[in-house]
């Protein structure tokens, strides 16, 4: 199949994966991202062989992945994980970090640090953007679990961010610090612009484009995301720290210009991103999922099994150690679950660690296959374990079932 007609089914399974994904739900809640994967794997060239990879889908599934990014840094709120529950949070990465490269280091079998590093920045990884929907459909968001669930992840999906910009550069890690400053200080600028009251005018433009063709506050959004992953390529920086800033960025200018507006105007992004772009993202992962590497038996296939443990084992101790004390036995599980859920960043640090010629493909797609069963598994035990503690098991399954399109 040419590349438009694999454009097409692409976007096929897109429409498809939702449709199983409601139907399992009434046996097994099981998130929308594993069908697009499972999907994609079977289209791909190690089953049917219907769909490759081009120019063109690989530019849309890096977008796609930009705005799964973007969406995850637009739900920070700075201000609900500050003070004692964010230095948790921090130092719990930092451990992480250090277990996860001590660790990747070894598994890489005499690579070196060069190639362990790949395989230990991935494990320090939380997927937020597939556990806050979860968090939110369960009416958990708000609580005190919710919120400190909310600061542990946000910090694991913002860690890896910056340590790919730092260690995944190909640079050294001094010059790629120089070009993070460089970084920091000009969205430091774009923050201090969007603090800023902005004139009548503009929120007078927003309410009044919202609902007709010149969409004023979309293609502000989508230039804030284009101007900021431009920022990045130009100073060498992975692409994602510019798709997170911007999320940040965002939320501002929206809180600050357009507050009645700004829930109507994410709805749109979203509706952008996980109605088009981020299915294909997924999808195409399941594409150049490398599915004959992994089922070719051997050190391979042992090793996805040892990453779904070394997951619980580098991300989840750290939180369970650092977790705030007034969270009981069954509230730490539940941390140490949600917070070892991985993925999309799993997907594109082993992406990146092939393209580099530091991970073999055989290893990545076991990090990627250990990525989509914490997706499946972890969650959902999670809920169970919060449910059963709290008896709302009812409640609970049905709101994971209703499911949310980041799914």
């Amino acid at each position: 199949m040419d590349h438009s007609g694999s454009l097409v089914l692409i976007m096929g399974i897109a429409v498809l994966a939702p449709l199983l994904a409601h139907g399992v739900a009434r046996w097994l809640p099981v998130p929308l991202v594993i069908f697009e994967i499972l999907l994609g794997i079977l289209a791909g060239p190690d089953v049917l062989g219907w769909a490759r990879t081009g120019e063109v889908i690989d530019v849309l599934s890096q977008l796609g992945l930009a705005m799964l990014i973007f969406l995850a840094g637009y739900e920070l709120e700075f201000d609900r994980i500050k003070g004692d529950t964010l230095n948790r949070s921090l130092w719990a990465w930092l451990i992480s970090l250090a277990l996860g490269l001590v660790i990747g280091t070894l598994l890489a079998l005499g690579g070196g640090f060069d190639r362990g590093v790949y395989l230990g920045t991935a494990l320090t990884s939380t997927a937020l953007g597939t556990i806050l929907p979860v968090l939110r459909d369960c009416g958990d968001l708000q609580s005190r679990f919710g919120k400190v669930t909310m600061a542990m992840g946000s910090v694991g999906e913002f860690g890896p961010i910056i340590a790919m910009a730092l260690l995944l550069g190909g640079r050294a890690p001094a010059r790629s610090a120089v070009l993070l400053v460089v970084f920091a200080v000009l969205t430091a600028a774009a923050v201090l612009w969007a603090l800023r009251p902005k004139p009548p005018w503009f929120s007078t433009v927003i309410a009044r484009t919202l609902d007709s063709s010149g969409q004023f506050a979309v293609r502000l959004v989508v230039f804030l995301i284009v101007a900021m992953l431009g920022l990045a390529q130009v100073l060498g920086l992975d692409i994602l720290l510019g798709a997170f800033a911007a999320g940040l960025v965002t939320r501002l200018v929206l809180t600050g210009a357009a507050p009645g507006s700004s829930a109507i105007v994410l709805s749109k992004v979203e509706a952008m991103g996980f109605g088009f772009l981020v299915p294909i993202f997924f999808v195409v992962t399941g594409i150049e999922f490398d599915l004959d590497a992994l089922l070719s038996g051997g050190r391979v296939l042992l090793l996805l099994p040892v990453f779904l443990l070394l997951f619980l084992l580098v991300r989840g101790l750290p939180l369970w150690l650092l977790a705030p004390r007034d969270l009981g036995r069954t509230d730490r599980c539940a941390l140490v679950l949600y917070g070892s859920t991985a993925l999309p960043l799993v997907v594109a640090i082993t992406t990146l660690g092939v393209e580099d010629g530091k991970m073999q493909p055989g290893e990545a797609a076991a990090l990627v296959g250990a990525g989509m069963l914490s997706v499946l598994i972890f969650p959902l035990t999670a809920l169970r374990l919060r449910s059963g503690a709290e008896g709302r098991t009812g409640t609970r399954t049905k709101a994971w079932a209703g499911g949310d399109e980041s799914w």
